[in-house]
């Protein structure tokens, strides 16, 4: 029987690697294409080109002249002029709205650098959950975000504001990118197998403190990360690095070198690519790394794979920039102004409490903070009493970020038009109402209690259900109209403001959300008991959230209308 279900097993695993190799091969055939059209004019093109009069061709020789976007006018406007005009069938349009070679490899070079960022983030993000839940308890996490991660990020803040003075962009990149894969490769090769030399043990923190070993409460979880300082301080710097690596190392580049005009066909596209990454992160931890023997062997292939697109970031940065040194050359005046700007921490703090379109930004960024944060701990308590074992609990994250990859790639593919056609503010409004619609029968699920088997299968089947389409949304949707929102600022608020938001703004919004929960613990007993209460509140940020949307669509509009009559 053992030799049966075993080869039964090897013929399923064999199914699904066959699938996986044609949808790699269709994607192959996909890509040539585009890159066929992007080297070869179409039949409509052709025609075009013999249709355009003579004075065409003598301007076409006149000099492109550069915006402060790192592309000429023609080339800003190239793309769009394709898509409405010469484009070629609605389906080409629907499926890749990018055209030419110099668009196209533009944004498979960006495009690239988010990919293998989120490949490094889904990978320390699903560890560092593993280690501090299963070591510690999903309830550690809550104080880790406001005693760990809060102050961690208002220091990289204050570190990023004046490195941002000093430092060229690209060499702030590579000064700000660098140091957290140095820190995954140190962990993994000599802080981690040395864990039981540098760290105490439970019994040693309960003596130290006089505790007693039935002891509950918060003293209890401050005993266990201190006995596990080694995986607290994993989750503190890859929770840094969840936000930098996104909001501040992809977005800041991409938003300097797009266009407002480009964006709206990129950004969308730039979720669906990035979408791979966690189908690859995910299914690379089901199949290898949680095959290992024991957890630390386990990390071991991690950190290979998490080394690997540390390295792949820093090269497709460099290839994007020498690619747009060659196409699009930026001026030495801009390049002046930008290294003007100098604040300090508290001149930026104050820049951002003075501008409404940032406050509103910083709201949107706030909302999603605490509503993912009121649902994402209670999910990983239950989570945790399903799969208390490290290997199936880090093997379970691996589906689940597979399946969140292939969700936002789904949704992207059926709405990637979404935020051009029906605009910006409905594309920002849509994750609160997504969320406001899957939270009700979570909350009800855990009220209605977790101790049977059934119970808990159900429960966590809907928190699932709930986390997948929320994140689905934000990766589809919350992040693209976020970053957009950047575009038509100067440069000083895209530097500073940005920073503050991205880094510190997303860090009080879940260590906000913590800090009410441990406050919610204390008067009810328990998160479980709190379920009634956090529903009220969570609520109430949705609406704000919600309402700071639909304001900062309208001011978004007038800023962007605002831009394109100054280029004029």
């Amino acid at each position: 029987m053992t030799v049966i279900h075993i080869n039964n097993r090897k013929k399923k695993l064999n199914r699904k690697f066959t699938s996986i190799r044609g949808s790699i091969f269709l994607l192959s055939i996909i890509a040539m294409q585009v890159a066929a059209e992007g080297n070869f004019p179409t039949r409509n093109q052709k025609l075009m080109a013999n249709l355009k009069p003579h004075s065409s061709v003598t301007a076409s020789k006149m000099e492109p002249i550069k915006n402060v976007r790192g592309g000429s006018s023609n080339e800003t406007n190239n793309g769009a002029k394709q898509y409405n005009q010469v484009g070629g069938s609605a389906i080409r349009n629907a499926l890749f709205p990018i055209h030419g070679k110099e668009e196209v490899t533009k944004f498979l070079l960006i495009g690239s650098i988010k990919f293998f960022v989120i490949l490094a983030l889904t990978l320390t993000r699903d560890n560092k959950d593993t280690m501090v839940v299963t070591e510690c308890g999903a309830e550690a996490i809550a104080f880790l975000k406001i005693y760990g991660v809060l102050p961690a990020a208002t220091l990289f803040i204050a570190l990023y504001s004046k490195m941002a003075t000093l430092l060229e962009k690209k060499t702030l990149f590579y000064a700000t990118c660098i140091p957290f894969f140095v820190f995954f490769f140190i962990f993994d090769a000599i802080i981690y197998p040395n864990r039981h030399s540098i760290q105490p043990s439970l019994a040693t923190v309960h003596s130290m403190f006089r505790m007693q070993s039935d002891a509950k409460g918060a003293s209890v979880i401050f005993a266990k990360l201190f006995a596990n300082w080694t995986s607290a301080l994993f989750y503190v710097v890859a929770e840094v690095y969840s936000s930098v690596s996104v909001g501040i190392l992809f977005w800041q580049f991409a938003n300097d070198v797009v266009s407002v005009q480009q964006a709206k066909r990129f950004y969308p596209l730039f979720a669906q690519m990035s979408g791979l990454a966690p189908i690859l992160a995910g299914q690379y931890v089901v199949r290898y790394a949680s095959q290992a023997d024991n957890f630390e062997e386990s990390l071991h292939r991690l950190t290979r794979m998490v080394t690997f697109a540390g390295v792949m970031i820093c090269s497709f940065y460099k290839w994007a920039n020498d690619f747009l040194e060659r196409n699009n050359t930026v001026t030495r005046e801009v390049q002046t102004k930008k290294k003007k700007a100098k604040m300090t921490m508290a001149e930026s703090t104050r820049f951002l409490a003075s501008s409404e379109y940032l406050r509103l930004i910083a709201a949107l960024v706030l909302g999603y903070g605490l509503s993912i944060n009121f649902t994402d701990i209670m999910w990983k308590s239950i989570l945790k009493k399903k799969y208390p074992d490290p290997l199936d609990y880090q093997r379970f994250m691996g589906n689940f970020s597979s399946i969140v990859g292939l969700s936002t790639c789904i949704v992207i593919f059926f709405g990637v038009h979404a935020i051009r056609i029906l605009g910006w503010r409905m594309g920002a409004l849509a994750t609160p109402a997504v969320m406001a619609c899957l939270a009700l029968p979570y909350f009800s699920s855990i009220l209605m209690g977790v101790d049977q088997p059934k119970a808990l299968h159900i429960a966590v089947a809907l928190g699932t259900m709930q986390t997948l389409l929320s994140k689905t949304a934000k990766y589809a949707l919350f992040d693209p109209t976020t970053q957009m929102a950047y575009i038509p600022l100067d440069d000083e608020s895209k530097v500073k403001g940005k920073a503050a938001i991205e880094v510190l703004g997303s860090r009080i919004g879940k260590s906000g959300g913590s800090l009410i929960q441990q406050g919610l613990v204390m008067i009810f007993g328990d998160i479980i008991s709190a379920a009634p209460a956090l529903t009220v509140i969570y609520y109430c940020v949705l609406v704000w959230w919600a309402y700071s949307a639909h304001r900062l669509g309208i001011l978004f509009s007038a800023k962007t209308d605002e831009t394109k009559s100054h280029k004029r």
